[in-house]
């Protein structure tokens, strides 16, 4: 992925899986006038460009390309930048995000004007979902009531059984479980689905949260918002219970992973069946727990999960055995309330976010209801809002340039492949061979998404949602035994990102991506090769990164790589590494070099094989000069432009522990000092501060 919304694992498909149906219409939206309570948002207004494509204005010329192009290319913008108060980052991800939330408030304004108690229709359901989650008034009035039953489940667990039970239910509500399960398909044969089982089971975004000085005043501040959560909730001694939950979550987080071990695709794929699964992480009720998560039931020693990391959850089960009963029942309750608190009333929500929102990531204001109503309907019915936004603001000719632009990029790499030095004879026959093999899809899906069954009703958010994420679940459980279907999308057209997906051999590009400056039909060619065409190759080159190149021209999770050739991969890796570990955005915070190997190789890629079919297409002929800068120089700062971004310091903070991706001027100024071309485009010389000599300059595709 070209940025961080989600960290997505090699051998699992993806987090924001949803399914499609063929032959559905496209919703027929009543043209009414908005709903009075949903005002209808202004769109962000666009950044200026320029007349080719970039903003120039955005520039600092003060400062040396070679100390600092993302300072040069961007500086100007970024020093007058006003991240928005409800907002952790601001650039032209979250600019474009912001635009395309607002084109859906648009069609949810359309389709609200009306809500019916008993919706039957797509537009009903998204209408009447919407306009119930709208009307604060009523939410305001319900106050806690609607956790009552959810409650009352939780006081009625009283040993293992009942709690595996319960947390099992939880794949289809708002209740928690100590365990990630997820319904894929499989790495080692993408035709079949696959149950997998990863670690879980704490609250703060990572274990070092919990053991790392650093993170110290955050953990407090948890152990307090627990408290406060179980205040509000009635639950009894509720700051003795805060500290048990939180010495309960730090043992459970000292046997977790680190995040960088899992990116590892051979040492997370871990069949087992669920009867071994038993006797290695007893403990746990695995059985009853399947059961209650809706899994169909069949004799225990065949039916066979894959389990992430073996060790943590056979000691996290463990630990689940010591624990008294009385303490889970309380991490139960909080973690619902917590889950659940977008959809109860104020106290909840500005409490939820006090936390999350302002401690964690350092947001000094919470988002507007109508913002916080798209996300609630769009994670319930994305699809359906997807296929209104490709009618109405993707244009064909976009994904006509597209398509025109990938196959350049695909050109550029299997000439790069076969021009590979490092690699030999029988290795890069099988890396060309999965490159021909690649699908692109640009977009949209070919299929969209059947919502005839959720069940949606008038002034029920918090049922809503949970029903919602029931049938989600059920969808998935479904697919069980199917033939796996690669039409599938992991991302709702209106997402502004894109994606590689190792089992299927693709690359994925919704269409709210495609807009300036990632795409700009009036830009200057070089602009768009810089910027789009840098992303389309990011998602190749994801293909043949530390993770990606382990599966194979069929999307199977299989060594095609000879030994000497895997090792010089893994030196050349290892050197980018060690240039991203010295990174610092921020005084004393590091970059972790094997976290975000995958994207940093992905970006070094990507500019390069850019670069590459910006060259390709001027068919032997110079390439223009304007106003003083050379192609080479604006496919550059097509990229660059792309990461001017600036983050709020405990994002960051965040961000370098839980994210995969780089900072937005490591993304800008690594790759490009990797890049023997950019040296000449600039002037680039030694003394410079991002000068590498030429024999330190990392090149792998």
């Amino acid at each position: 992925m070209p940025f961080p919304v989600r960290a997505r694992r090699a051998g699992r498909v993806a987090a924001l899986l949803s399914l499609l149906l063929a032959g559905s219409a496209p919703l027929a939206l009543a043209q009414t006038a908005p709903a009075a309570v949903a005002p209808v948002a202004t769109d962000p207004s666009q950044p200026d460009f320029g007349a080719w494509g970039f903003d120039l204005a955005g520039r600092s010329t003060r400062i040396t390309p070679g100390n600092d192009f993302f300072g040069y290319a961007n500086g100007t913008f970024v020093d007058h930048l006003v991240i928005p108060s409800d907002r952790t980052s601001w650039g032209p991800f979250n600019e474009l995000a912001e635009l395309s939330r607002s084109r859906v408030q648009t069609i949810l304004n359309e389709v609200s004007a009306h809500p019916v108690a008993h919706p039957s229709s797509v537009p009903e359901k998204l209408g009447t979902f919407y306009a119930s989650f709208m009307d604060e008034a009523a939410v305001e009035a319900l106050g806690a009531k609607p956790l009552a039953a959810d409650l009352e489940a939780i006081r009625a667990v009283r040993d293992a059984a009942s709690f595996a039970s319960l947390t099992g239910t939880a794949q289809r509500n708002f209740q928690y479980t100590p365990f990630s399960l997820m319904i894929q398909p499989d790495a080692k044969d993408p035709t079949v689905y696959a149950i997998n089982l990863d670690q879980g089971g704490i609250g703060l975004p990572d274990r070092d949260y919990y053991s790392k000085p650093s993170f110290a005043a955050k953990k407090t501040a948890y152990q307090a918002y627990i408290a406060q959560m179980l205040g509000l909730i009635g639950w009894p001694d509720a700051k003795a219970q805060a500290a048990a939950i939180v010495a309960f979550e730090t043992r459970v987080a000292a046997v977790h992973w680190a995040r960088d071990q899992m990116r590892d695709p051979e040492k997370i794929y871990n069949p087992m069946s669920v009867a071994d699964l038993a006797a290695k992480a007893p403990g746990f009720d695995w059985a009853t727990w399947l059961k209650a998560a809706g899994i169909p039931e069949i004799d225990p020693a065949k039916r066979v999960l894959v389990v992430g990391e073996p060790s943590a959850i056979a000691a996290e089960a463990k630990i689940l055995g010591q624990t008294d009963i009385a303490t889970l029942r309380a991490w139960l309750a909080f973690h619902l309330a917590d889950n659940a608190a977008s959809s109860l009333s104020r106290p909840f929500v500005e409490a939820s976010f006090a936390f999350n929102g302002k401690t964690l990531s350092g947001q000094p204001q919470l988002q507007v209801r109508w913002k916080r109503a798209v996300t609630a309907t769009s994670s319930a019915m994305g699809w359906a809002i997807g296929h209104v936004y490709v009618d109405r603001y993707f244009p064909p000719a976009s994904k006509a340039a597209m398509q025109t632009l990938t196959g350049e990029l695909k050109a550029a790499f299997r000439a790069r492949l076969q021009a590979n030095t490092w690699m030999g004879d029988a290795t890069k026959a099988e890396a060309i061979r999965k490159l021909d093999g690649f699908t692109v899809q640009i977009g949209y899906p070919v299929k969209w998404r059947d919502y005839d069954q959720l069940d949606v009703r008038s002034g029920d958010v918090y049922g809503n949602a949970e029903r919602a994420v029931a049938f989600e679940w059920a969808y998935w459980v479904g697919h069980l035994g199917k033939p796996v279907d690669r039409d599938e999308w992991d991302m709702t057209p209106q997402t502004v990102n894109a994606y590689n997906n190792p089992v299927f051999d693709e690359v994925v590009f919704p269409a709210a991506i495609l807009q300036p400056p990632f795409f700009n039909p009036k830009a200057d060619p070089a602009i768009n090769y810089g910027a789009i065409g840098g992303v389309i190759g990011h998602e190749m080159t994801h293909s043949f990164d530390d993770e990606g190149r382990k599966f194979d021209h069929q999307g199977r999770l299989r060594d095609w790589w000879t030994k000497d050739d895997a090792a010089r991969f893994q030196a050349l890796a290892d050197r980018l590494g060690k240039q991203y570990d010295a990174f610092q955005p921020l005084p004393g915070v590091h970059v972790n070099g094997k976290l975000t190997m995958g994207e940093n190789i992905a970006d070094l890629g990507g500019l390069t094989l850019a670069l590459d079919a910006y060259h390709a297409s001027l068919k032997g002929q110079p390439a223009p000069v304007i106003d003083g800068l050379t192609g080479d120089q604006r496919v550059f700062l097509g990229w660059a432009q792309v990461w001017r971004e600036k983050l709020r310091d405990d994002t960051v903070r965040q961000l370098t522990v839980v994210d995969p991706h780089s900072p937005p001027r490591a993304r800008v100024n690594l790759p490009m000092h990797n890049i023997d071309a950019w040296y000449a485009a600039w002037n680039v010389k030694s003394g410079d501060a991002l000068y590498l000599k030429p024999a330190d300059r990392v090149k792998i595709w």
